[in-house]
């Protein structure tokens, strides 16, 4: 199980020069990838578009990268024509903006040069990929250590709503009984209240009738067996997604999964409210809608 949140850097260096890439990533419904790339690194936004999509599945990413180049160049090699055209837009700029600095010898040497070639541009990519692959793994290892400690929250909480449909199951005769007795508290009731003269008039139909609503109500309301049965269903599914591991094909669609999951759980919690025969069992479909939303806000960062 992996998380969307996480980070990762890497380098690589060669020739030109040495490459910084930075990888953040947050929560997101899809796999949305954000570049914040220095105009001389552009030819390697495709390619490491590429590298990231195959390594992940979902997470807004934003992808920062910085260079350096190589000090090869004396001042001496340093292109003239390009030394005017620095001091030019210098001046230029100090018409309007007075107070501007005047530009370092690392800024000139890192001056965008738009007369280069779209080849020697693209020497940058090679590094770009070397630096954008090590800053995935690391993100990678970042997400999955993140995983599982989401995936040890939530098999805790599972283990809870486990706990509370043991419970309920266990004392469903003990409830059962009192339902019983309350519904024929209430028929008893129902019946002087609907014949105050005594049952003697009513005809075998007509008592039938009524005894047969009632049974209706009772069978509505204490069956709760199915819902318990189908919470633990959902536990043991739940435990099954959150144990898997091994490649990215075993993660493939895992929040999703699990988001559905929880929408189920949160419908037999509402049954079981629904059904509630005592304030016990009241409290514990409380306990268990608070328990699927806790996991679900949990499952909302993982991919």
């Amino acid at each position: 199980m992996r998380s969307m949140t996480g980070f990762g850097s890497g380098q690589a260096s060669g020739e030109p020069g040495s490459i910084t890439v930075e990888i953040r990533s947050v929560n997101s419904r899809y796999l949305d990838l954000y570049f914040r790339l220095p105009d001389e690194l552009r030819h390697a936004e495709m390619p490491m578009r590429e590298q990231l999509s195959k390594a992940l599945l979902r997470g807004k990413v934003e992808v920062r990268a910085n260079y350096t180049r190589a000090q090869t160049e004396t001042v001496e090699q340093y292109p003239v024509q390009r030394l005017k055209d620095i001091e030019a837009t210098y001046r230029h700029i100090r018409q309007h903006v007075p107070d501007v600095t005047a530009p370092t010898l690392t800024d000139i040497l890192q001056w965008p040069d738009h007369n280069k070639s779209a080849g020697e541009l693209s020497d940058w990519t090679p590094l770009c990929l070397v630096a954008c692959a090590s800053a995935i793994e690391q993100l990678v290892e970042f997400r999955s250590r993140e995983g599982s400690r989401l995936a040890t929250v939530i098999d805790d909480q599972s283990q809870q709503v486990q706990m509370i449909v043991d419970g309920l199951r266990s004392r469903l005769p003990e409830l059962l009984i009192a339902q019983n007795e309350r519904v024929a508290t209430r028929l008893k009731e129902a019946l002087q209240q609907a014949f105050p003269d005594g049952l003697a008039h009513i005809s075998s139909q007509e008592l039938s009738e009524r005894l047969a609503t009632e049974a209706s109500l009772i069978a509505l309301k204490a069956d709760v067996a199915e819902e318990l049965d189908r919470l633990s269903t959902h536990v043991k599914e739940l435990k099954t997604i959150v144990g898997v591991t091994g490649s990215q094909g075993s993660y493939k669609v895992q929040g999703k999964r699990l988001d559905f999951l929880f929408q189920e759980m949160n419908r037999e919690a509402n049954t079981l409210g629904s059904k509630s025969v005592n304030g016990d069992m009241t409290q514990a479909a409380i306990e268990l809608k608070l328990l699927v939303e806790q996991m679900r806000e949990q499952v909302q960062n993982i991919e």
